[in-house]
């Protein structure tokens, strides 16, 4: 192969890249009016400006789209709250950091978060699956971090791991109530931070006299 025969290919793999992030920024600003199971190709594409049959070359169905829309919304969460967790700090500390990573992410990403939240339980059960799967991946990560920890010596891989658990659902219920806070006002933001660190300081609390049975 030839250095012009690869620059081609180069330069249809960006642009079919470029399609196929065009096909999910539209489906996810679309979604932001209506639930996954109501949304038709016709309108993801015509948002774009390409043939429905286009569509196919990037996925099988709506429910595939969807699939890489949940990836996409949850992966650099992951990688923020492992990242807050892996430090050896006061569990004071962490509670702070934690609470300002989800409420960063909401700002930076509220189209994702809605997503997920509206889909976690919608009509589309792939979807529905793999953010189950996704949250469970998180929940792995998240009971790594917390088994390096020195307050969990002692502590069996299953309540590790239910401790896990906790957190990321206490993360994503946090998650779905900024989102859904009014940008006008800002006291609203500051009860839900407030009220997810007392909550967090309560699991820790719990976690520090916890005994096995």
């Amino acid at each position: 192969m030839n250095s012009s025969t690869r620059a081609t290919l180069g330069v249809r793999q960006a642009q079919k890249l470029k399609t196929r992030q065009a096909l999910l920024d539209a489906a996810l600003k679309l979604l932001e009016e209506q639930s996954l199971s109501s949304l038709g190709l016709r309108e993801v594409t015509r948002v774009v400006g390409v043939a429905p049959a286009a569509f196919y070359r990037h996925f099988r169905d709506m429910a595939e789209l969807g699939v890489a829309l949940v990836e996409e919304s949850l992966g650099s969460l992951h990688v923020m709250i492992r990242a807050v967790l892996a430090e050896q700090q006061e569990a004071e500390e962490v509670i702070d950091r934690s609470v300002e990573a989800v409420a960063d992410h909401v700002r930076r990403h509220p189209a994702h978060v809605r997503f997920v939240a509206r889909e976690r339980h919608g009509g589309v059960r792939a979807v529905r699956e793999a953010i189950a799967a996704e949250l469970a991946r998180f929940g792995d990560e998240v009971a790594a971090a917390l088994a390096a920890q020195e307050v969990s010596r002692g502590w069996s891989a299953e309540d590790v791991r239910m401790l896990a658990g906790l957190y990321v659902d206490h993360l994503v219920m946090t998650a779905s109530a900024f989102v859904e806070a009014s940008a006008e006002e800002p006291e609203e933001e500051r009860v839900i931070a407030d009220t997810a660190r007392r909550q967090l300081r309560l699991i820790s609390l719990g976690r520090r006299h916890w005994r096995a049975a």
